[in-house]
């Protein structure tokens, strides 16, 4: 059962907000009062409608005692009670703690684990499979660093994707992704093991993250144009490391001036994500048990070719339609993702 006082604080916040917001309090931060009540509007609907069927069940009992209208409360009063569980689960699952980074756009790195080259063809892979996810979700999708090898892989990807809920979406593909297949430089025909990593981080604004310019250390690096080894050569590919972490970060665009921006947003981006794997680790003791964690070190999924299938291990699901999951109809398994993370939310707050 749901705590009435909870039901009726969260709706006479937005009511609050509505009222602010339509006399325009001059000293009332307008945007922020519009996004608090953009996101409590679905949560209100949903107590709405769950207390409508409460009172509809109190009228539909009362009625039992009037002859001329028992006979229509006894064929309301079963409808009524079978539509209550699934309007209380709706509330519950609209009463989850949301993620503040969910709406966030995102920064996607995918880079080859072992398996050599057919590693970094995977990686490959992994990046058009996103892309054309992407492109169905109507996102925007930049590659900011890109580092090929000489058979078409990939040794590194950055890619910033912008959009509706970007974060939400793909914060669960974080981990190592392991292929099974037959390498196309295979002449015996042998099924071949490899992997890569993906990470999912959200993308840090200046208000998320503040970073201390003294404990920067930023090295211009000698990148080579077209032309032979020494033509064209200028300082302009730039090192960032975050003396602190030790975090590095890298970017060789032609622009120094657009490196060092492309650099800070990556750096931004990965010391905000320490940030919230650190606060979610202190969280909970148990944190590999929990979805979307972030912890990159353990497999998450495997894409076998030979059987056409992938199988997301986190959750035990299994799809026998790789091409399109290749294609980037990641639908189903983000889905099924978000759906059991938002179980064991709801198992979490029931303890």
């Amino acid at each position: 059962m749901i705590p009435r006082d909870r039901l009726e604080q969260i709706t006479a916040r937005f009511e609050y907000l509505e009222a602010a917001m339509a006399a325009g309090d001059p000293a009332a931060d307008i945007a922020a009062l519009a996004k608090e009540y953009s996101d409590l509007r679905p949560v209100v609907e949903q107590i709405a409608a769950y207390q409508q069927l409460q009172r509809d069940l109190n009228a539909a009992q009362e009625m039992l005692s009037d002859p001329d209208m028992a006979e229509l409360a006894r064929e309301e009063i079963p409808r009524i009670k079978s539509a209550l569980p699934d309007a209380e689960a709706a509330l519950q699952l609209a009463l989850l703690p949301k993620d503040k980074a969910d709406a966030k756009p995102a920064m996607l790195e995918i880079r080859p684990g072992t398996g050599g080259d057919e590693a970094a063809l995977f990686a490959g892979d992994l990046l058009r499979m996103y892309q054309r996810y992407a492109e169905a979700q109507n996102w925007q999708f930049d590659i900011i660093e890109l580092q090929e090898t000489e058979l078409g892989g990939i040794k590194e990807v950055v890619a910033h994707v912008k959009g509706q809920d970007v974060f939400a979406r793909l914060k669960y593909e974080s981990g190592v992704h392991r292929v099974q297949r037959v390498p196309s430089t295979e002449s015996g025909g042998r099924i071949h093991t490899s992997a890569a990593t993906v990470a999912v981080l959200p993308e840090a604004e200046d208000v998320d993250i503040q970073i201390d310019a003294n404990d920067l250390r930023i090295d211009t690096m000698r990148s080579s144009g077209a032309g032979g080894q020494h033509v064209n050569t200028t300082d302009s590919a730039v090192r960032i490391t975050h003396v602190p972490t030790g975090i590095v970060v890298t970017s060789s665009e032609k622009s120094q001036h657009r490196n060092r921006e492309i650099a800070m947003q990556v750096l931004k981006a990965r010391l905000y994500d320490a940030e919230r794997q650190r606060v979610d680790s202190e969280r909970s003791a148990d944190r590999a048990s929990q979805v979307g964690s972030g912890d990159r070190s353990e497999r998450i999924r495997t894409y076998n070719f030979p059987q056409g299938r992938m199988t997301d291990h986190r959750i035990n699901l299994t799809l026998y339609r790789l091409d399109a999951v290749m294609q980037g109809d990641l639908d189903e398994v983000v889905d099924a993702l978000t759906a059991d993370a938002q179980a064991r939310q709801m198992a979490e707050m029931g303890q």
